[in-house]
């Protein structure tokens, strides 16, 4: 059977619809593993869509194991690790409306917004099928740093984080990490030092689906002429950063 007609068969399966639409209601009656990075997942999971050619259908988490696949850390396709471990909190800082979200492992997600309802929106989706909780009690340390970082980006951050994305993207956010704040790089400069030239475009899409606003600071890659190009969170949001952290 060939590449072709395997990817044609694939998509033709409900399931592959399923995977497609990341349809919750799917959970539980199958998981897909891809053979490209060795993992399995929920349909709903909110991970790349894989090509057809690297996936194959699994009837239970233990099938899928038994076939050398590990289960998606993002997703948590046993079940065994869900629970109520997402906590945020929202607050105010002269850029508008934060969310905090913090996980055991550390935080998962810095977002800027303009009203909590849209906030929280944002996190859901960022985190499908993951259990929420308002908890600004114990999540107020992890708030004030955020904010602090925000209005006073010399005093850096010392909060562990918790980067869930592919690989790439995780090697991009990590370099984003090590550049200072005053700083900023190109997305073609970006490329070379990490020895990827090729890939501005895709360093462009991993700043784009970036979940940590500043405590990764994707504002910092600028359009090759030095213009602040886009931000997820606004242009607005970006120049204003860029400001402070010049005259810090």
């Amino acid at each position: 059977m060939t590449l072709q007609t395997l990817s044609f068969d694939i998509e033709r399966d409900p399931r592959w619809l399923a995977l497609c639409a990341r349809d919750r209601a799917a959970d539980g009656r199958f998981v897909y593993s891809v053979k490209t990075t060795g993992v399995y997942c929920r349909p709903s999971c909110a991970a790349r869509r894989p090509l057809p050619r690297n996936v194959d259908f699994h009837a239970t988490p233990d099938e899928a194991e038994r076939a050398g696949f590990r289960a998606c850390r993002r997703c948590h396709p046993r079940g065994d690790n869900v629970r109520q471990t997402i906590r945020f909190a929202i607050g105010d800082t002269s850029l508008g409306l934060v969310l905090v979200a913090q996980g055991d492992a550390g935080l998962r997600a810095v977002l800027f917004g303009d009203d909590a309802d849209g906030l929280v929106r944002d996190l859901q989706s960022r985190l499908p099928g993951v259990a929420l909780a308002v908890d600004a009690g114990g999540v107020q340390a992890v708030l004030e740093a955020v904010v602090d970082c925000i209005e006073a980006p010399h005093l850096g951050f010392g909060v562990p984080v918790d980067l869930q994305g592919t690989p790439f993207q995780v090697k991009i956010w990590q370099a984003l990490r090590r550049i200072p704040a005053g700083s900023t790089v190109s997305y073609g400069e970006l490329a070379r030092r990490l020895g990827v030239p090729d890939s501005a475009r895709a360093i462009a899409a991993a700043c784009a689906a970036n979940p940590l606003a500043v405590v990764v600071p994707c504002h910092r890659v600028v359009a090759a002429d030095g213009g602040l190009s886009g931000y997820r969170w606004g242009v607005a949001r970006k120049r204003a950063l860029l400001q402070r952290e010049a005259y810090a």
